[in-house]
């Protein structure tokens, strides 16, 4: 069993198709129109600005670009996510601060570092240093034990 949702509700009241009896053989919703009325201006103007002039090819091409980017920022809106709100979004993200990622100063310089002969030791009480002074006396001869040891079963070279 299917359950129908409400989105063709929007999508019908949303689209224009042209006048009565010549309609368009695409479907544009009407925030589409308008996208792409500014789009194509903006795209005119930056067109102007980098040295393009005003003839058939380039304002083709700048129609084609107008499309490409209307159909880009159409499928990123929705009736439940409008362009107002992507706008303010888009915005929001722009002016957010942001983590500084450059170091400040200069080269790293290891010259003021204080470097002390003796590793620090934590100060440990009359037991506490009998204590530890026989640990490290016990492993020091487990471990020149295990050098002598030998082990059964493995041939060494000859």
């Amino acid at each position: 069993m299917r359950v129908r949702t409400d989105d063709e509700v929007y999508r019908v009241d949303a689209v224009w198709l042209g006048p009565p009896k010549a309609t368009f053989p695409w479907r544009a919703r009407y925030v589409a129109w308008g996208v792409g009325i500014v789009v194509f201006l903006l795209v005119t103007a930056l067109q102007r600005q980098i040295g393009f002039g005003f003839d058939f090819i380039n304002t083709g091409w700048g129609f084609v670009f107008t499309v490409a980017l209307t159909r880009y920022i159409c499928t990123r809106i929705s009736h439940e996510r409008p362009l107002s709100s992507v706008m303010t979004m888009w915005v929001r993200e722009l002016n957010s601060p942001r983590e500084t990622t450059s170091g400040t100063g200069g080269a790293a310089s290891a010259a003021r570092i204080r470097v002390n002969q003796d590793r620090p030791r934590k100060r440990l009480s009359e037991k506490g240093a009998k204590r530890a002074a026989r640990a490290t006396r016990s492993q020091h001869r487990r471990k020149t034990d295990r050098r002598k040891k030998e082990v059964r079963g493995v041939r060494t070279p000859a």
